[in-house]
C-alpha cells in the first residue's frame, strides 16, 4: 500500500544552537517591542488558510514553535470544508511517497483516517488536515502540523499579530467581524496582509480600495498599525526553501522589527515605506498573469507569442503605475519581477490557460477547488472600471483628443470583455494582440513618461500621506 517512498529531511530538523538562540533573541527583540511579560505568550493568529496564508503560518511554527512559553502560533480557517473523493485519493498518495510525513502521520496516530479517506469510508475536513500539515490549495506540498481554530472570536480576541490571509473579495467581511470582537480591546493589535486585490470606488472621486484600507474602515485600527507582505515567490517554493525575496511596507514603527522577526536565510524580507503602492502593484499583475495564460494555452506555449503579449501588457501595466505613483521608476524591478513569477507558476496564469483549454469556464466562479481564490478576476473588473472614468481622461496620441485611460490599455480592455461582460470569448485575447491597428507598446511607455498623468486621488488619500513615515 505505502509503495514507492521519499526520504525527505523534516524542516524543522537540523537546527543548530546558534540558530536557536538566534532566532530566540528575535523573538525576544518582538515580544519586548510589544510590552509582552514573562509568561504572557506573543499571540499570532493566521486568518485565512489558503496556499500562502497556511505556508506563512508553518514557517513561523517552524521556526518560533519551539519557545512555546514565549509565542503562540495558530491559524484559523473557517470548518466544514469537505474534501473530494478524488482529493482525498490524490492525498494518499503524497503522504505515501514522503517518508517523513508518512512516520508522522503513523507517530501522532493519524495515518489510519487517510486509509478510510482514500477507500472512501470517511470524509475529510479542510480544517482537519490542516492540523496535520495538508493545505487543501496545496495538497503537493505538506507543512508542518499547526494548530487550527475554527471559532473566529477564539483566534483573533487577543492576538497581538494577525495575519490576514484571506482574499481581498473577502477581507472586508472578515475584519468586519473581526471588529466586534475587539471593541474592549485596550491596546490594537498588529496587521501583516498578504492579500493582493483591489476593489473600484467611484464616489467622491474615483479611487481604489485596498486590502489594507478595508481592514483600516472595518476594524478602526490605525493604518500605522497595518502593514502589507507580497514579493515574487510560490508558496509552496518558499517552504521548500527556495530562495526568496518580499518586501513589507507600511509605518516605520513596525516594519523594520517585523522584517527583522520575519527574515530566513532563504526568506529575505526588506521594508518599505510605500505600503499602498506596492499592494496595489500586487494586484495588477494578477490581472495580466490571466492574459498571459491564454495566450500561452492558444499557441500551444509559442515564445514568440507570449512575448509578444509580454511587451504589450508590461507596458499597458508601465502606463498605469505612472498615474497611481509619483515616482513609477521605483516600482519597475519589484512590480516586473512580481509579474514574471506569476506568468511562470501562479493561479492567475494557470487560470487563464485552464478557460482557454476548455478545462474549466467562467460559470465555475473565481474560486476554484485546489487552487482558491483567483484574484486576478475581480482585479480586472476594478481596474476596468477605475480607468473608463472620464474624469482621468489622457490625451489620445493619435487621435488627439481626451480619452479616458483604460482606452490606451487594450489588453484591459480585451480581458473585461472575456471575464466580466463575457461578451468574448478566450480567442479574442489573441485578436487584440494580432490588431494591425495596435500601437507599438514603447509608445504608450513614452506617452506615460512625456505627460504629467499622476492621479494622487487614485490611491484614496491625499498626497501627503502616500508614504507612512
Amino acid at each position: 500500500m505505502v509503495g514507492s517512498i521519499k526520504t525527505m529531511k523534516h524542516h524543522s530538523n537540523g537546527w543548530s544552537a546558534q540558530n536557536c538562540n538566534g532566532l530566540e533573541e528575535k523573538l525576544d527583540e518582538l515580544r519586548s517591542l510589544l510590552g509582552k511579560a514573562d509568561g504572557d505568550p506573543l499571540r499570532i493568529v493566521g486568518v485565512g488558510a489558503g496556499a500562502w496564508g497556511s505556508v506563512f503560518a508553518a514557517l513561523l511554527q517552524d521556526s518560533y514553535g519551539r519557545f512555546r512559553e514565549k509565542v503562540q502560533i495558530r491559524i484559523w480557517r473557517r470548518p466544514g470544508r469537505a474534501v473530494d473523493r478524488a482529493t482525498a485519493e490524490h492525498l494518499f498518495e503524497v503522504i505515501n511517497s514522503r517518508e517523513d510525513v508518512l512516520r508522522r502521520l503513523i507517530r501522532r496516530c493519524a495515518y489510519l483516517k487517510y486509509v478510510e479517506a482514500r477507500l472512501g469510508d470517511r470524509t475529510l475536513f479542510a480544517d482537519e488536515i490542516l492540523k496535520d500539515g495538508f493545505c487543501l490549495n496545496m495538497i503537493d506540498a505538506p507543512l508542518c502540523p499547526l494548530k487550527v481554530v475554527t471559532n473566529l472570536q477564539e483566534a483573533v480576541w487577543d492576538a497581538d499579530i494577525v495575519v490576514n490571509g484571506v482574499p481581498s473579495t473577502e477581507t472586508r467581511e472578515v475584519f468586519e467581524e473581526i471588529s466586534q470582537y475587539w471593541k474592549e480591546r485596550i491596546t490594537a493589535p498588529i496587521i501583516i496582509s498578504l492579500a493582493k486585490g483591489i476593489e473600484a470606488a467611484l464616489e467622491p472621486v474615483p479611487h481604489i480600495i485596498t486590502p489594507t484600507q478595508m481592514i483600516n474602515r472595518a476594524t478602526g485600527v490605525q493604518m500605522q498599525n497595518i502593514l502589507y507582505l507580497g514579493g515574487p515567490n510560490i508558496a509552496s517554493e518558499i517552504y521548500n526553501k527556495e530562495y526568496a525575496n518580499a518586501r513589507i511596507c507600511g509605518a516605520d514603527k513596525w516594519r523594520k522589527p517585523l522584517a527583522k522577526f520575519l527574515r530566513q536565510p532563504h526568506f529575505i524580507v526588506w521594508d518599505n515605506s510605500d505600503l499602498v503602492t506596492h499592494e496595489v502593484m500586487g494586484g495588477l499583475k494578477n490581472v495580466y498573469a490571466i492574459g498571459a495564460g491564454m495566450v500561452a494555452a492558444l499557441t500551444n506555449e509559442s515564445a514568440t507569442s507570449k512575448s509578444v503579449y509580454f511587451a504589450h501588457c508590461t507596458s499597458e501595466m508601465i502606463f498605469i503605475t505612472h498615474l497611481l505613483a509619483e515616482e513609477p521608476e521605483k516600482l519597475a524591478g519589484p512590480l516586473l519581477a512580481d509579474t514574471y513569477v506569476t506568468l511562470l507558476k501562479g493561479r492567475n496564469a494557470w487560470y487563464g490557460q485552464m478557460l482557454a483549454k476548455g478545462e474549466i469556464s467562467l460559470d465555475m466562479g473565481d474560486s476554484i477547488s485546489g487552487k482558491g481564490m483567483i484574484q486576478g478576476v475581480s482585479a480586472v473588473g476594478a481596474f476596468y472600471e477605475l480607468l473608463s472614468q472620464s474624469s482621468l481622461s489622457v490625451l489620445h496620441p493619435d487621435e488627439k483628443k481626451p480619452v479616458a485611460p483604460v482606452e490606451l490599455c487594450p489588453i484591459l480592455k480585451t480581458l473585461y470583455k472575456i471575464l466580466i461582460i463575457r461578451e468574448q470569448s478566450s480567442q479574442a485575447i489573441l485578436q487584440a494582440l494580432r490588431d494591425e491597428t495596435l500601437n507599438d507598446p514603447r509608445e504608450r511607455i513614452e506617452i506615460a513618461q512625456s505627460h504629467a498623468f499622476y492621479r494622487p486621488s487614485l490611491l484614496g488619500q491625499p498626497l501627503a500621506t502616500l508614504h507612512c513615515q
